[in-house]
């Protein structure tokens, strides 16, 4: 099979056209991309039996993104992912207030974060690179300073896909940035993700209240239902949580291995490497397929923890003019 970039028109966002690149390994490995949201559109791996199948929820046209409302499905999330509480922050002695789409609480970047823009899209030398860009402007949905966003996409011959961010500012201005994929790595021909078998290297997490504002503590998963220290099925302690899983894990940084995801009928495995400190599991507890049955995907996000602008204690995600914001998170791709 041909390794290399191809590209067609996939649709249009208020006249602009949108188009979807798609990169081939060696292997036959695809991963595609379009310019809205710059949303991964399609990854195409190989089961045991080497049947491809696509193991990211996605859809074929702009009409299937532009109808879904607040699923953020594949998208670059920002300029902050996850919440951030009466959608509000104090920076430098003056309080932001930002667009509020969660009740009163900013989720994933506000009304139109990063997910819902286009992004110009340059094929890289060497065939097997996208690098994708947006400027973000001053008071955008809220936000202080002019910041310049880059995103690289990879695939290896290792069947890994590889995602490099990096950001610029003018002003000082909270950013955390992730990649919102829905994996089934049944490839959809299981109608849950229950079943698939998760494992996550953080012995702690970031409690929330009622409406998923962070409490401020960080307390252990050992022993309960949260803990994923030794993959387990996701349905394994799921009815204790109510709603089903929608954390922040505080990652244990002396493993390489951040998560795993294992699905036994296919024999797809994946593993999840990051830099950043934390990893947020969404079960896709409001995430229906055609049936309308619930946790047909999950989410691994990539992230520093939520709210942490008001969280002195968390770490922190001010970007200030002259340091660089960068990340790397990689998603790796073989069979048992």
């Amino acid at each position: 099979m041909e390794a290399g970039i191809t590209e067609r028109l996939f649709g249009y966002l208020d006249s602009r056209e949108v188009w979807e690149y798609t990169i081939t390994n060696i292997h036959g490995m695809k991963v595609s991309i379009i310019n809205y949201g710059a949303t991964i559109t399609r990854i195409m791996t190989i089961d045991r039996n080497n049947v491809f199948g696509n193991v990211v929820y996605g859809f074929d046209n702009m009409d299937g993104y532009l109808n879904n409302g607040q699923k953020y499905f594949g998208s670059i999330v920002g300029r902050y992912c996850n919440r951030i509480a009466g959608a509000s922050f104090s920076l430098r002695g003056k309080t932001y207030q930002l667009q509020p789409n969660n009740a009163s609480n900013s989720l994933h970047g506000g009304l139109k974060g990063f997910d819902k823009v286009w992004w110009n899209i340059e094929k890289m030398p060497g065939g097997n690179a996208l690098k994708v860009t947006y400027n973000s402007i001053d008071e955008e949905e809220g936000f202080p300073g002019n910041l310049s966003v880059e995103v690289i996409y990879r695939i290896t011959d290792a069947n890994e896909l590889i995602i490099d961010y990096s950001a610029i500012t003018d002003q000082a201005t909270p950013v955390n940035l992730t990649s919102h994929g829905y994996f089934n790595l049944s490839a959809r021909n299981d109608v849950s993700i229950l079943d698939h078998e998760l494992f996550i290297a953080a012995d702690k997490y970031t409690p929330v209240h009622a409406d998923g504002i962070p409490t401020g503590e960080i307390k252990s998963v050992i022993g309960g239902p949260l803990d994923f220290t030794r993959a387990k099925k996701v349905r394994d302690g799921i009815e204790a949580i109510p709603n089903g899983y929608d954390h922040n894990y505080v990652l244990n940084k002396k493993e390489s291995v951040m998560a795993t995801l294992y699905d036994a009928t296919s024999g797809r495995f994946m593993e999840m490497e990051t830099t950043e400190p934390g990893l947020q599991f969404y079960s896709g507890n409001f995430l229906f397929d055609p049936q309308q049955i619930r946790h047909a995907a999950l989410c691994l996000e990539a992230q520093h923890y939520p709210n942490s602008p008001n969280e002195p204690s968390f770490p922190n995600t001010v970007l200030a003019p002259g340091d660089t914001y960068r990340q790397t998170t990689c998603y790796r791709f073989s069979t048992r």
